[in-house]
């Protein structure tokens, strides 16, 4: 084992378990019912496996068996590892929304971490929302801090074609709504999208996620695109294992790794690989949370970039194709040379960024094309202002379709996703594919939670005239598996207030991404007349959704909770003995 002596500074599992007094003697000897050593205790770091694992949560119920092999690198690298479980945030069960509990689950992260003996941690990572959640809880105690992601799931195979996790739903209800699918063909492909352990293998928000964990530089190379089953997924874990011990060695702290410079790196390669809106909010939060200036508007950076990634649901493969064909490493090295990276940026293997990537090859550049023939010109998240959204909205141009980016349309307004799902198939209902769909009360405090309903169904009789794509606007997001010409965020949202809770059915909407303009075509004056008439919804009365509602921030602003933005840093509780 190498010698504690070679840390830069005392280690702080030592306050607990360095000591010789009655505290040190209580904090050894009751783990030692776990079967450690006493020389377990003798100065190695302490480093903390957070994980999500969940039945519960299926993207990450192969988290057990990962754990174990993170562990096999700390010992081999002279640490203690000691694994603790935190809320497990899974898309496909949680109600009402996964992300009502992610400020929740960053709580429970910050606080296992700050009141507990762990000099570093590594971060279990997952479905959508474990990804930011940890990093935010993390970010907020700054210990040396490495994230690991469980990996997508292999293609979906249907019938003799790929189908992504996610897309495929959308596409295939659809297709049922509009009767050219059945019943049993639509339940025949369950079985056939989800075949192994792992997350959504398009380029929904888990992968996007995933992707930003390596484009910051708190995962290791390739950390983004090894599939869930794929044996060097259990390879990448066990070098975590590894490297984090040396992390402690050396002090290197979140901060010095998610600077400025990292979260630019991270919005350019969003755009790169036409990645999920969510990671707006994520990375505004997690940049909050360490203390980095960042703002909607700094999205901008990437509206330029092309995609480069062909992938679901913005293209035609899938998470395998991706990592088979490069892998993040790929696009970040065109990045690089194109000047679109901070280069010097550093990460968590000790190296740069560019260090890491300089080298990496190109196998399939059908799946990661060039700059010189890009799969779709300046796909980046484009920020959207306006008299609708005066502090802002956003829309994934490469998940639009192109005709619909500059389109004035008549509202027809739906209050909250109730009155949308009792309506939108009523052959009564007055719409055609011209109108702009308005959904309401979808925002942070107004599901509550900030729910995936911006990507609104079609109505039938849309479908049935074989329309696949209106423009749709809300308060709400958009599941990163999701596609269509979608406005999203609008802040201030509705149920706080916002301009969107004024519009009403037969107003006209105006929407140009190209000038960044969302504009509804009602004057000032009539606007003030109808926020004079409006009540706010009335707050939730009790428990974490009292709390969540009076404290949650606004899209624009990442969505955390008021008292949670900034670091508090993870300093040695006071005994309580």
């Amino acid at each position: 084992m190498a010698d504690s002596n070679q840390t830069k500074k005392p280690l702080r599992s030592q306050a607990w378990f360095g000591l010789k007094d009655r505290d040190g003697f209580l904090h050894r000897s009751w783990m030692k019912n776990q079967g450690i050593p006493h020389d377990e205790f003798d100065g190695r770091p302490v480093i903390g496996i957070c994980n999500t694992w969940s039945e519960l949560t299926p993207c990450n119920a192969h988290f057990r068996e990962l754990a174990e092999y993170v562990k096999k690198g700390v010992h081999e690298a002279g640490g203690l590892p000691l694994e603790f479980p935190v809320m497990s945030l899974g898309e496909t069960n949680l109600r009402p929304t996964a992300m009502l509990f992610r400020n929740l689950a960053s709580m429970d992260v910050e606080e296992s971490i700050r009141g507990n003996p762990m000099d570093g941690v590594i971060l279990l990572v997952g479905c959508d929302k474990t990804t930011p959640a940890l990093l935010m809880g993390a970010a907020s105690c700054n210990l040396p801090a490495l994230a690991v992601s469980g990996g997508p799931m292999l293609n979906g195979r249907f019938r003799g074609k790929n189908i992504g996790s996610g897309t495929g739903v959308w596409q295939m209800s659809e297709e049922v709504r509009a009767g050219t699918m059945t019943q049993e063909e639509f339940t025949e492909a369950e079985s056939c999208m989800n075949r192994s352990r792992g997350h959504c293998m398009t380029m929904g928000t888990a992968s996007t996620m995933a992707s930003m964990v390596e484009s910051l530089g708190m995962g290791l190379p390739h950390n983004a695109a090894i599939p869930a089953v794929d044996a060097r997924r259990q390879v990448l874990a066990h070098l975590a294992g590894r490297r984090i011990v040396d992390m402690v060695r050396e002090d290197l702290t979140m901060d010095k790794i998610l600077t400025r410079q990292a979260f630019e790196n991270a919005i350019r390669t969003n755009a790169a690989i036409g990645g999920s809106t969510n990671a707006v909010v994520h990375l505004i939060a997690l940049a909050k949370r360490i203390g980095v200036e960042l703002s909607l508007e700094d999205w901008e950076l990437g509206s330029n970039v092309p995609c480069l990634v062909n992938l679901q649901p913005s293209g035609e493969y899938l998470m395998e194709d991706f990592y088979y064909a490069g892998g993040l490493p790929a696009v970040l090295k065109q990045l690089g040379e194109q000047g679109l990276l901070h280069r010097e940026a550093l990460t968590v293997n000790g190296k740069t960024l560019w260090d890491n990537v300089r080298n990496a090859p190109n196998h399939d550049e059908k799946v990661i094309t060039t700059f010189a023939e890009p799969f779709k010109p300046k796909a980046g998240i484009a920020v959207l202002k306006g008299n609708l959204a005066p502090n802002g909205a956003v829309i994934k141009p490469s998940a639009a379709t192109p005709h619909l980016l500059k389109h004035r349309g008549r509202a027809v307004v739906f209050e909250n996703i109730e009155e949308l799902h009792a309506k939108i198939d009523d052959e009564s209902l007055d719409i055609d594919e011209h109108c702009i769909m308005v959904l309401k009360g979808a925002g942070p405090k107004g599901y509550p939670g900030f729910a995936e309903v911006g990507n609104m169904p079609l109505p039938k009789k849309v479908l049935q005239k074989g329309i696949t794509d209106m423009v749709r606007i809300s308060d709400g997001r958009m599941s990163g598996t999701a596609y269509g010409s979608v406005v999203l965020h609008v802040s201030p949202e509705a149920a706080a207030g916002g301009p969107l809770a004024f519009v009403q059915t037969g107003d006209m909407i105006e929407l140009d991404v190209d000038a960044r303009r969302l504009h509804l075509d009602v004057t000032d004056e009539e606007l003030a007349r109808r926020r004079a008439a409006w009540q706010p919804p009335a707050p939730p009365t009790r428990g974490y959704y009292k709390l969540y509602v009076e404290h949650v921030l606004q899209a624009d602003q990442g969505a955390d909770l008021d008292f949670l933005v900034g670091s508090s840093g993870a300093p040695v509780p006071r005994d309580s003995h």
